[in-house]
């Protein structure tokens, strides 16, 4: 049973988010501009000794390595963003492959979904900047040469001898049955026995069938996070007197009943679970956000104990964990001022536990 973190690699400038947000966008300036919404809200959330990182700065994937492996966590799997050929925050998994110094496995996960200038609550109609597009052969082609010098790299993760890659929205792709088996196809005369696809279930009810798919993933908070919002409580001024807003109402669950609530699902062979930090997104979203109420570091390690029982019950093999830096969203791995490392020496001490009970089991 292996630990894999998402990874946001928006943690350096484009020339896209230039041009939509203004000369100097990152996902940092989303955090640093972030402000308590009620009286104990946590934010703004700062990085342990003002770490606000540049992922250009290639010493930056070593330390996040280092932090990583020592914690027990056996690899990342990085958004992939790819329009026909034109790519975006490309740019951090670029450098990790090139550096074979860096001893992190990872995979990636492509984030099929057309850049948008209105995101996270920003209001209006949606401008789309880069329409996803599929194409077709030509295009499949493309895209899979890409995708192989990281399939050939020997940290990349794979399911017997298949390159794990993640989809964020199967149903998107009109010709998803024949896209993948063209993969297959590709993969197989390049050594590999196929691509082991995986789904990213984004609702309770979400089950994508398809010969072409291996496995599939809870993407948690999200799956759970949509049925327990008709049970969400409104935080507003009434509630709290020391709310600073005026005339707003907030969102907020439970961290404790959303865990219940996943744990309480289903899974068999190839249906892999995973495990939030915390959900706060209005950094980005504002008093449009939701906000997750008791996310702490001992809230985290009995639900990640009793996730990584479950996943060994089951039989699986991964285990995932939202996320490594999902700063805008207050979910994170990363040591921050209020927590310092807690979180990782969580997972350490878990991850230990296991080690020595699989020892004992012989």
């Amino acid at each position: 049973m292996n630990l894999i973190s998402f990874y946001l690699p928006q943690f350096h400038e484009i020339p896209e988010n230039n041009d939509a947000w203004g000369k100097g966008f990152t996902e940092w300036t989303n955090v640093k501009k972030s402000k308590p919404l009620y009286w104990g809200h946590y934010q703004p959330r700062e990085p342990f000794n003002d770490n606000y990182y540049n992922l250009l700065d290639e010493e930056v994937i070593r330390w996040q390595a280092q932090l990583a492996t020592k914690a027990g966590i056996y690899g990342f799997c990085f958004y992939h963003y790819w329009f026909e050929g034109r790519m975006v925050l490309e740019k951090p998994i670029y450098n990790l492959l090139n550096d074979k110094t860096v001893h992190i496995n990872y995979c990636m996960a492509w984030a099929n979904e057309s850049w948008t200038k209105t995101w996270h609550g920003a209001g209006g109609e949606k401008e789309i900047l880069i329409p996803q597009t599929y194409g077709r052969e030509e295009e499949w082609e493309k895209h899979y040469l890409y995708f192989l010098d990281y399939f050939r790299d020997d940290r990349y993760i794979k399911n017997q001898n298949r390159p794990v890659l993640l989809i964020y929205r199967l149903k998107n792709i009109p010709e998803f049955n024949e896209m993948i088996q063209y993969w297959n196809m590709r993969a197989k005369k390049d050594g590999f026995d196929g691509v082991y696809i995986i789904s990213m279930n984004m609702h309770r009810e979400h089950v994508d069938k398809s010969i072409w798919v291996n496995g599939s993933v809870d993407f948690e908070p999200n799956r759970t996070k949509a049925e327990m919002l008709r049970q969400v409580t409104w935080l507003t001024p009434h509630d709290n007197k020391k709310c600073i807003l005026n005339r707003f109402a907030m969102k907020t669950i439970s961290y404790n009943k959303i865990n219940k609530k996943m744990l309480e699902s289903k899974h068999s062979k190839g249906q892999y679970r995973a495990v939030f930090i915390n959900f706060d997104d209005s950094p980005r979203r504002g008093v449009k956000g939701i906000i997750t109420r008791g996310a702490n570091p001992n809230n985290f390690k009995k639900y990640l104990l009793k996730n990584i029982q479950k996943t060994v019950e089951e039989d699986n093999e991964y285990l995932f964990i939202n996320a490594w830096n999902e700063w805008g969203e207050g979910n994170y791995l990363e040591p921050d001022k209020k927590y310092k490392d807690s979180y990782l020496k969580v997972i350490q001490e878990t991850m230990d536990n296991y080690k020595k009970q699989l020892k004992k089991r012989g």
